[in-house]
């Protein structure tokens, strides 16, 4: 007789009851964050928390802040009264997208890897790449007039270092700090602009890019993972450490609605690859 199954569901439904009784699910989220989340919750990790809200029976919650440098400190472990120093009442409770492992809070396990793209706008005299490589095998005279959007970090800065094409790369910063535009928003203006030709990307913001241009505005190419160099990333979900009820709900979630999740993501044009099995994350609390 095999009673895993029941035995796993009526965990599911306790840990599930449990979160209930807390009426809100409370998310952590930037407000300007394109394709991930927006004030008007029309980005796919709204979409996912929408999903997981009414899994829950719950109400969602934002509590909302730009992300970047601090963000965590501000939300995940902040607490909603600053005054109580022992406070276990938080502004929010999880955060719907951070890489698999991220060390500054307890991670669930991953529900979708993506890998970095180069983004080239067709028809510039570009449509002839098919690979990464080749811009570094192009005649030289060719190759000056690259536009090349190079990001302050990233592992794409790091290839074109690697490459002798840091001189062709325009400079942009990864968090700029402008309220209007987030990094999404201003490679989509200056692509359309014309400022640069190519990008390399995140996935999700390379499908986030080609969706606000007619189709068959771009190639997108996925870029190769060497030694020392990783383009492919896992993303998680992110929880306080010590929290591992609210973990364990995730976690479950996660594997029960997988298919839902994965038509939210490719709805918005995201590239996706294979999660890889990893070893479970420990919580040092």
């Amino acid at each position: 007789m095999n009673i895993k199954k029941p035995l796993a569901g009526l965990c599911f439904v306790a840990l599930a009851f449990s979160a209930q009784a807390e009426e809100k699910f409370k998310v952590c989220a930037d407000p300007l964050n394109p394709p991930y989340s927006t004030k008007n919750q029309d980005g796919f990790e709204n979409k996912i928390a929408q999903l997981f809200a009414k899994e829950l029976g719950q109400a969602i919650e934002y509590t909302w802040f730009p992300q970047r440098i601090g963000f965590i400190r501000n939300t995940l472990t902040a607490p909603i009264n600053e005054n109580e120093v022992d406070s276990q009442a938080f502004k929010c409770d999880v955060v719907m997208g951070v890489p698999a492992n991220f060390d500054m809070a307890l991670t669930t396990v991953p529900y979708y890897r993506s890998t970095y793209v180069l983004l080239i706008a067709k028809g510039r005299g570009w449509d002839d790449i098919k690979d990464a490589a080749q811009l570094v095998t192009l005649p030289l005279q060719r190759q000056e007039t690259l536009k090349i959007a190079m990001f302050d970090r990233g592992p794409g800065t790091t290839w074109m270092q690697k490459n002798g094409l840091l001189d062709q790369g325009i400079p942009y910063q990864s968090m700029t700090g402008d309220d209007e535009n987030n990094v999404a928003m201003q490679i989509d203006q200056d692509l359309k602009a014309k400022k640069i030709d190519m990008v390399i990307l995140w996935g999700p913001i390379a499908g986030y890019v080609a969706s606000q241009s007619p189709k068959n505005s771009y190639t997108m190419i996925p870029m190769q993972s060497t030694p020392g160099l990783q383009f492919e990333f896992s993303m998680a979900m992110a929880v306080r450490r010590g929290d591992l009820d609210r973990k364990a709900t995730l976690d479950r979630l996660i594997a029960a609605k997988a298919r839902e999740i994965k038509t939210i993501i490719t709805g918005y044009g995201v590239p996706l690859l294979a999660i890889p099995k990893e070893a479970p994350v420990k919580d040092d609390d």
